[in-house]
Protein backbone atom coordinates (compact mmCIF):
# COMPACT_ATOMS: atom_id res chain seq x y z
CA UNK A 1 0.00 0.00 0.00
CA UNK A 2 1.12 3.54 -0.43
CA UNK A 3 0.91 6.01 2.49
CA UNK A 4 0.66 9.63 0.76
CA UNK A 5 0.65 12.63 2.64
CA UNK A 6 -0.30 16.60 2.17
CA UNK A 7 1.65 18.35 4.32
CA UNK A 8 -0.69 21.81 4.77
CA UNK A 9 0.07 25.02 6.92
CA UNK A 10 -3.43 24.25 8.94
CA UNK A 11 -3.75 20.19 8.13
CA UNK A 12 -1.73 17.79 7.62
CA UNK A 13 -3.81 15.15 5.04
CA UNK A 14 -3.21 11.95 4.83
CA UNK A 15 -4.26 8.61 2.60
CA UNK A 16 -4.00 5.28 2.10
CA UNK A 17 -3.83 3.89 -1.14
CA UNK A 18 -4.21 0.22 -2.25
CA UNK A 19 -3.71 0.38 -6.08
CA UNK A 20 -5.95 2.80 -7.47
CA UNK A 21 -8.40 2.51 -4.81
CA UNK A 22 -8.36 5.50 -1.66
CA UNK A 23 -8.82 2.89 1.14
CA UNK A 24 -8.17 5.55 3.96
CA UNK A 25 -8.33 8.92 4.81
CA UNK A 26 -7.85 11.56 7.51
CA UNK A 27 -6.99 14.72 8.48
CA UNK A 28 -4.26 15.98 11.15
CA UNK A 29 -3.67 19.09 12.61
CA UNK A 30 -0.32 21.04 11.68
CA UNK A 31 1.83 21.45 14.34
CA UNK A 32 4.93 22.84 12.92
CA UNK A 33 6.85 21.53 16.28
CA UNK A 34 6.00 17.76 15.87
CA UNK A 35 8.47 15.60 16.13
CA UNK A 36 8.77 12.06 14.11
CA UNK A 37 7.50 10.64 16.64
CA UNK A 38 4.25 12.38 17.60
CA UNK A 39 3.42 12.08 13.64
CA UNK A 40 4.30 8.36 13.82
CA UNK A 41 2.24 7.77 16.72
CA UNK A 42 -0.60 9.39 15.70
CA UNK A 43 -0.37 8.07 12.13
CA UNK A 44 0.17 5.03 12.74
CA UNK A 45 -2.78 4.86 15.45
CA UNK A 46 -5.55 6.45 13.01
CA UNK A 47 -4.26 3.55 10.39
CA UNK A 48 -4.95 0.71 12.95
CA UNK A 49 -8.10 2.21 13.90
CA UNK A 50 -8.86 2.07 10.26
CA UNK A 51 -7.92 -1.53 9.94
CA UNK A 52 -4.79 -0.97 8.34
CA UNK A 53 -1.30 -2.97 9.58
CA UNK A 54 1.66 -0.68 9.21
CA UNK A 55 3.39 -3.60 8.01
CA UNK A 56 0.86 -3.38 4.63
CA UNK A 57 2.33 0.28 4.14
CA UNK A 58 5.47 -0.34 1.37
CA UNK A 59 6.10 3.63 -0.12
CA UNK A 60 5.51 7.08 0.86
CA UNK A 61 4.96 9.89 -1.14
CA UNK A 62 4.98 13.59 0.64
CA UNK A 63 3.92 17.14 -0.85
CA UNK A 64 5.13 19.40 2.31
CA UNK A 65 4.78 23.15 2.27
CA UNK A 66 5.98 23.84 5.85
CA UNK A 67 10.19 23.47 5.81
CA UNK A 68 10.26 22.77 9.52
CA UNK A 69 7.86 19.72 9.28
CA UNK A 70 10.34 18.60 6.70
CA UNK A 71 12.80 16.20 9.52
CA UNK A 72 10.08 14.97 11.42
CA UNK A 73 7.96 13.87 8.31
CA UNK A 74 11.32 11.90 7.00
CA UNK A 75 11.65 10.50 10.36
CA UNK A 76 8.37 9.10 10.90
CA UNK A 77 8.89 7.51 7.31
CA UNK A 78 12.25 5.22 8.20
CA UNK A 79 11.15 5.03 11.72
CA UNK A 80 7.95 3.74 11.78
CA UNK A 81 7.48 2.81 7.87
CA UNK A 82 10.65 1.51 7.20
CA UNK A 83 10.93 3.20 4.33
CA UNK A 84 12.45 6.66 2.31
CA UNK A 85 9.86 9.11 1.35
CA UNK A 86 9.74 10.36 -2.19
CA UNK A 87 8.80 14.43 -1.87
CA UNK A 88 7.79 16.30 -4.37
CA UNK A 89 10.52 18.88 -5.25
CA UNK A 90 13.20 20.10 -7.71
CA UNK A 91 13.96 16.67 -9.55
CA UNK A 92 11.08 14.54 -9.22
CA UNK A 93 9.26 13.73 -12.48
CA UNK A 94 5.62 15.06 -12.44
CA UNK A 95 4.66 14.05 -16.17
CA UNK A 96 3.74 17.87 -16.81
CA UNK A 97 5.71 21.03 -18.30
CA UNK A 98 5.96 22.96 -15.54
CA UNK A 99 6.19 27.08 -17.10
CA UNK A 100 6.59 28.88 -14.09
CA UNK A 101 9.72 31.20 -14.49
CA UNK A 102 11.22 29.06 -11.80
CA UNK A 103 9.84 25.22 -11.61
CA UNK A 104 11.16 24.87 -8.11
CA UNK A 105 9.07 28.01 -6.33
CA UNK A 106 5.53 25.96 -7.06
CA UNK A 107 4.01 24.66 -3.66
CA UNK A 108 4.13 20.83 -3.78
CA UNK A 109 0.65 20.61 -3.51
CA UNK A 110 -0.21 22.80 -6.29
CA UNK A 111 1.89 20.57 -8.72
CA UNK A 112 0.33 17.45 -7.27
CA UNK A 113 -2.81 19.35 -7.53
CA UNK A 114 -1.93 19.73 -11.27
CA UNK A 115 -1.09 16.19 -12.61
CA UNK A 116 -4.48 14.72 -11.00
CA UNK A 117 -6.78 17.66 -12.38
CA UNK A 118 -5.03 16.84 -15.78
CA UNK A 119 -5.06 13.41 -15.60
CA UNK A 120 -8.79 12.98 -13.65
CA UNK A 121 -10.76 16.22 -15.88
CA UNK A 122 -8.31 17.29 -18.70
CA UNK A 123 -7.21 20.63 -20.07
CA UNK A 124 -7.38 23.14 -20.56
CA UNK A 125 -8.17 23.54 -16.55
CA UNK A 126 -8.30 26.11 -13.70
CA UNK A 127 -7.67 24.33 -10.24
CA UNK A 128 -9.15 25.38 -7.02
CA UNK A 129 -8.00 25.07 -3.87
CA UNK A 130 -9.81 26.45 -0.61
CA UNK A 131 -7.23 26.12 1.91
CA UNK A 132 -5.42 28.35 4.47
CA UNK A 133 -4.90 30.32 1.16
CA UNK A 134 -6.49 30.04 -1.84
CA UNK A 135 -5.05 28.51 -5.02
CA UNK A 136 -6.00 28.87 -8.31
CA UNK A 137 -4.10 26.86 -11.20
CA UNK A 138 -4.06 26.98 -14.35
CA UNK A 139 -3.75 24.48 -17.16
CA UNK A 140 -3.71 24.94 -21.01
CA UNK A 141 -5.19 23.28 -23.50
CA UNK A 142 -1.81 21.36 -23.78
CA UNK A 143 -1.39 20.13 -20.19
CA UNK A 144 1.00 22.74 -19.06
CA UNK A 145 1.34 24.37 -15.81
CA UNK A 146 1.05 27.48 -16.54
CA UNK A 147 1.09 29.03 -13.28
CA UNK A 148 -2.10 30.26 -11.15
CA UNK A 149 -3.11 33.23 -8.85
CA UNK A 150 -2.70 33.13 -4.39
CA UNK A 151 -5.55 35.05 -2.18
CA UNK A 152 -6.22 35.08 1.51
CA UNK A 153 -8.25 31.99 2.77
CA UNK A 154 -11.44 33.09 3.70
CA UNK A 155 -11.06 31.78 7.47
CA UNK A 156 -7.86 33.90 7.70
CA UNK A 157 -9.34 36.75 6.56
CA UNK A 158 -12.38 36.38 9.09
CA UNK A 159 -9.74 36.03 12.04
CA UNK A 160 -7.88 39.29 10.99
CA UNK A 161 -11.37 41.55 10.72
CA UNK A 162 -12.24 40.05 14.18
CA UNK A 163 -8.86 40.47 15.32
CA UNK A 164 -8.88 44.02 14.94
CA UNK A 165 -12.39 44.95 14.93
CA UNK A 166 -12.93 45.34 18.82
CA UNK A 167 -17.16 44.97 18.06
CA UNK A 168 -17.09 42.25 15.94
CA UNK A 169 -17.21 38.50 16.67
CA UNK A 170 -16.61 35.35 14.90
CA UNK A 171 -19.67 33.93 12.42
CA UNK A 172 -20.52 31.18 10.92
CA UNK A 173 -19.30 30.78 7.52
CA UNK A 174 -22.37 30.31 5.43
CA UNK A 175 -24.48 32.25 3.04
CA UNK A 176 -26.81 33.95 4.84
CA UNK A 177 -31.15 34.26 2.74
CA UNK A 178 -30.11 37.82 1.46
CA UNK A 179 -26.86 39.92 0.27
CA UNK A 180 -28.11 42.71 2.26
CA UNK A 181 -27.30 41.64 6.07
CA UNK A 182 -29.95 42.86 9.07
CA UNK A 183 -27.45 41.99 11.39
CA UNK A 184 -23.70 42.28 12.66
CA UNK A 185 -23.65 38.79 11.78
CA UNK A 186 -25.87 38.44 8.48
CA UNK A 187 -23.35 41.65 7.30
CA UNK A 188 -20.19 39.88 7.79
CA UNK A 189 -21.86 36.61 6.50
CA UNK A 190 -22.74 38.84 3.17
CA UNK A 191 -19.42 40.20 2.65
CA UNK A 192 -17.14 37.04 3.04
CA UNK A 193 -19.32 34.68 1.31
CA UNK A 194 -20.76 36.41 -1.30
CA UNK A 195 -17.46 38.82 -1.45
CA UNK A 196 -15.43 35.74 -2.00
CA UNK A 197 -17.64 34.16 -4.77
CA UNK A 198 -17.17 37.15 -6.63
CA UNK A 199 -13.44 37.06 -5.87
CA UNK A 200 -13.00 33.70 -7.29
CA UNK A 201 -15.72 34.31 -10.38
CA UNK A 202 -13.86 37.10 -10.89
CA UNK A 203 -10.20 35.07 -10.95
CA UNK A 204 -11.55 32.25 -12.93
CA UNK A 205 -13.05 34.94 -15.87
CA UNK A 206 -9.97 36.20 -16.51
CA UNK A 207 -7.74 33.36 -16.90
CA UNK A 208 -10.63 31.77 -18.96
CA UNK A 209 -9.79 34.57 -20.89
CA UNK A 210 -6.58 33.85 -21.56
CA UNK A 211 -6.35 29.94 -21.48
CA UNK A 212 -9.43 29.17 -22.79
CA UNK A 213 -13.30 29.72 -22.32
CA UNK A 214 -14.00 25.88 -22.40
CA UNK A 215 -11.64 25.34 -19.26
CA UNK A 216 -13.22 22.88 -17.02
CA UNK A 217 -13.37 24.69 -12.81
CA UNK A 218 -12.56 21.53 -10.32
CA UNK A 219 -12.43 22.63 -6.69
CA UNK A 220 -10.80 21.13 -3.84
CA UNK A 221 -10.07 21.76 -0.22
CA UNK A 222 -11.60 22.12 3.25
CA UNK A 223 -13.83 24.80 1.61
CA UNK A 224 -14.91 23.81 -1.66
CA UNK A 225 -18.33 22.15 -0.72
CA UNK A 226 -19.28 25.60 0.75
CA UNK A 227 -18.76 27.39 -2.32
CA UNK A 228 -19.54 24.98 -4.49
CA UNK A 229 -23.53 25.81 -4.69
CA UNK A 230 -22.74 29.51 -5.11
CA UNK A 231 -20.02 29.52 -8.17
CA UNK A 232 -21.73 27.62 -11.53
CA UNK A 233 -18.55 27.95 -12.83
CA UNK A 234 -17.49 25.05 -10.40
CA UNK A 235 -17.90 21.97 -12.49
CA UNK A 236 -16.95 19.25 -9.62
CA UNK A 237 -15.75 19.28 -6.04
CA UNK A 238 -12.71 17.09 -5.45
CA UNK A 239 -11.88 16.39 -1.86
CA UNK A 240 -9.18 13.87 -2.75
CA UNK A 241 -7.31 15.37 -5.93
CA UNK A 242 -3.97 16.27 -3.92
CA UNK A 243 -3.79 12.41 -2.83
CA UNK A 244 -4.36 11.28 -6.31
CA UNK A 245 -1.58 13.58 -7.36
CA UNK A 246 0.91 12.40 -5.03
CA UNK A 247 -0.19 8.41 -6.03
CA UNK A 248 0.21 9.40 -9.52
CA UNK A 249 3.82 11.30 -9.55
CA UNK A 250 4.76 8.13 -7.03
CA UNK A 251 3.70 5.68 -10.12
CA UNK A 252 6.29 8.06 -12.58
CA UNK A 253 9.00 7.64 -10.09
CA UNK A 254 8.70 4.09 -8.72
CA UNK A 255 11.35 2.75 -11.32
Amino acid sequence: MLLVIDVGNTNIVVGVFDGERLVADFRLHTNERATGDELGLTTTELLRRRGIEVGAVSALAVANVVPPLARAVDEMSRLYFHCTPLVVGPGIRTGISIKYEDPRLVGADRIANAVAGRHLYGAPAILLDFGTATTFDALSAAGEYLGGAMAPGILISLDALVSRASRLNRVELAAPPSVIGRSPAASMQSGFVFGYVGLVQGIVARMRAEIGESARVIATGGLAELFAPLIPEIEAVDPHLTLVGLRLIHELNAD
